[in-house]
């Protein structure tokens, strides 16, 4: 999950003004205001959040001030007695609220990745204020109206980004319902206030309900299997967790738990995928299925007044998709050639397992990691603890995330003491380019902790914006086990992919180079935003980058060639399972936003819906869960993806296309690389999404095909 944006979820995101408190009239107000840091603008490069001075009751009363002064700057547009123009009503918007996205990016920014029981408290008074504010703004007929008629009167005379600005401004105000009958209007602002406050409930249930779902261990003879620092790790996760046991495995985001893969104690790995499937649906403390349907029949509604058939058709409006169609044929091409892979290769491992436990074993899907660990250590004479030491956090970083980017775009990094984070963990970096002139800042957020939620993703405290000579600050945030102190933190290759996946979201930030903050960077529909990251991680495997980052933690030798080949030649083994819980979880997105309000099942039904819908489209299969089950399924109901996590897919066909253009013309070669920055990376949304893939590529549509084949399917 990446890329998130999500929060500055209001159009008050599009600004240029200094934040100018206004006089308060109670001293203890202004007493408040003058000590509040968030108030004021940065002493810092480039406007960088001082945390070192923000304190956690700061945030309320930023947001409240920052509100009311873009209240009044788009009064002052309405209140314009000359005939809207772009340059007064279009341009004069995307420069207000500055302040408001600056305070809200920052406040958001935390209520992931830290939340602490202040963040927390906050939120239930920031959401509904910042809910109200948007409909306050998209249902300002006045205002409205001003923009309508610059839409309706200057569009066509309009040319690049104003033309795009303009565009784009409008269909947010009428996707979110300017059009509508008064009657209509009305109930469209309940249903938002109602889905932010639901949202946010389930975004908070979630992360409590993983730590809820934590396994204790008392004998460390269970945790067979495990290496010395796993083991290690999970002792520091028990302390850390208030030490309930010796020892604790936490559930992480997805279905399956990585860690099944070396856990030998079956009855323990039984606990541990029990622990995860069952976290939220009701059988543990915790049960999101009343939340989710609410939201679902929310969804259902909104769409219904906006005059479509269910939330699927209006959210896929705007996206390279375009229709519910288009994303089921794409669908189904995909199910029809992975099903006879997946059927083979849970056969095969079924059978490999009966070698050693006997003709009566079934497996079972908390087996699955385990013996396909096993099989995969015999085909290919290696294993993930071997591999391991090579991975080490830093130099994956630095030899290979940052050397890639060198190679490939002349960027260079150097790291900052001197600009303060929300968390001692973090590290900071000026982005420069091949000239030696800062690009950006890059805030990176590695270890997991009890108040950040689950995965891994990227954003903006600000963006990039020639119009406001803003530089972007960028950061990237990850749930990876810390090393105990003093010790390296070692990464799996999956967790070394992820770090390559979130710095190619944050190139998408950082070489932005738009006019516009509305249209800049990753400001792009969602199956589009996820190729950079995903073709950023072809970078991973490409033999110059890996020899230099893939080094042993103690000696600095690196990995052996045969290690390497292995390894390598390795990736696309049983592959069907990582495609298999994506589709599951993809169709799982479809089907729940496809309803109308009517057909949304109760709570009590939900999981049963689940089933059925999986069963219908050919994907139960209990060897292969979705990658997230309904009940926490944090991507379309606490985040941005409604009817939009086939993205993942379809995103993907987009970056193996632009691999092989990269492998065909060289894929380390400042040429491919600068045309890619130009035509791609540089240009945000100020063209055709389609157009600009055709541009670099030379296809005139996406090829599917490329997917099977670079899964090795």
């Amino acid at each position: 999950m990446r890329q998130n944006l999500r929060n500055a979820v209001i159009a008050a995101s599009i600004a240029c003004t200094a934040l100018t408190v206004q006089a308060q009239t109670s001293k203890g107000r202004t007493a408040q205001i003058v000590s509040n840091s968030l108030m004021k603008q940065s002493t810092l490069p480039f406007n960088a959040p001082d945390f070192s001075r923000i304190k956690e009751n700061d945030y309320l009363p930023a947001i409240r001030a920052a509100i009311a002064e873009q209240r009044a700057e788009i009064k002052k547009i309405t209140d314009n007695k000359q005939k809207p123009t772009f340059v007064n009503t279009i341009l004069a918007y995307e420069r207000s609220g500055k302040n408001l996205e600056r305070v809200s990016n920052i406040y958001y920014a935390l209520v992931s990745a830290d939340k602490t029981p202040a963040i927390e408290k906050a939120q239930g008074e920031i959401v509904p204020l910042m809910t109200d504010f948007e409909n306050e703004i998209k249902f300002n007929q006045k205002f409205f109206q001003r923009v309508k008629y610059v839409y309706d009167h200057e569009y066509t005379k309009l040319t690049g980004e104003d033309k795009k600005l303009l565009e784009v401004v409008y269909k947010s105000f009428t996707h979110a319902g300017a059009l509508l009958p008064k009657e209509k209007m009305a109930r469209m602002q309940e249903i938002n206030k109602e889905l932010a406050k639901l949202q946010q409930e389930f975004g908070d249930m979630l992360p409590k309900a993983g730590n809820e779902a934590t396994v204790w261990v008392n004998d460390v003879k269970e945790l067979s299997g495990l290496s010395e620092a796993g083991i290690a790790q999970c002792k520091k996760d028990a302390e850390s967790r208030g030490g309930k046991a010796p020892y604790c495995i936490v559930i992480t985001n997805t279905t399956q738990q990585p860690i099944l893969a070396s856990l030998d104690n079956r009855q323990l790995r039984e606990r541990v995928y029990n622990a995860s499937i069952h976290r939220t649906d009701g059988t543990g403390a915790y049960n999101t299925f009343p939340i989710i349907v609410k939201i679902a029949r929310l969804r259902a509604e909104k769409a219904q007044l906006m005059g479509k058939k269910n939330y699927a058709s209006y959210s896929l409006e705007n996206t390279m998709a375009k229709n519910t169609d288009n994303v089921y044929a794409f669908l189904r091409q995909l199910i029809a050639a992975y099903k006879p892979k997946a059927e083979a290769q849970t056969k095969s491992i079924e059978e490999y397992a009966r070698k050693t436990e006997g003709n009566d074993f079934h497996l079972q899907p908390y087996d699955r990691f385990y013996y396909s660990a096993k099989m995969k250590k015999d085909q290919y004479s290696f294993s993930d603890d071997e591999v391991k030491p090579y991975f080490n956090l830093d130099s994956v970083l630095v030899n290979g995330i940052f050397y890639a980017a060198h190679r490939v775009y002349g960027l260079n990094f150097r790291e900052r003491k001197d600009i303060p984070t929300y968390n001692k963990d973090m590290k900071v970096f000026d982005v420069l380019d091949a000239d030696g002139k800062q690009l950006a800042l890059f805030y990176c957020d590695y270890f997991r902790r009890p108040t950040k939620r689950g995965g891994a993703w990227m954003s903006a405290f600000l963006k990039q914006s020639l119009d406001r000579n803003q530089k972007p600050l960028i950061y990237n945030v990850c749930n990876f086990a810390k090393a105990p102190e003093g010790q390296p933190t070692l990464l799996t290759w999956d967790e070394t992919q992820t770090m390559f996946h979130e710095f190619g979201h944050a190139l998408h930030g950082m070489l932005s180079h738009c006019k516009y903050n509305t249209l800049s960077g990753t400001a792009v529909s969602r199956d589009f935003v996820e190729m950079p990251s995903q073709f950023n991680e072809s970078f991973a495997s490409i033999p110059e980058v890996f020899n230099h980052y893939a080094r042993h933690y103690k000696t600095n030798e690196p990995m052996p060639d045969a290690l390497r080949e292995k390894m390598l030649g390795s990736l696309n083994f049983l592959s069907a399972y990582a495609l298999g819980e994506n589709l599951a979880a993809t169709c799982l997105d479809m089907a729940w936003h496809c309803l109308s309000s009517s057909e949304v099942p109760t709570a009590e039904q939900a999981s049963a819906f689940e089933k059925k819908v999986l069963s219908e489209i050919g994907l139960l299969d209990s060897q292969i869960p979705p990658r997230y089950s309904t009940s926490y399924f944090n991507h379309i109901w606490g985040g941005g993806y409604a009817a939009g996590y086939y993205s993942y897919l379809w995103s993907e066909v987009l970056a193996v296309n632009i691999a092989d253009y990269f492998e065909t013309h060289g894929a380390l070669t400042r040429k491919v690389g600068d045309d890619f920055r130009q035509k791609i990376l540089s240009r945000g949304n100020t063209r055709d999404l389609m157009e600009i893939f055709s541009d670099f590529t030379g296809l005139k549509a996406p090829d599917t095909k490329a997917l099977l084949k670079a899964r090795g399917m």
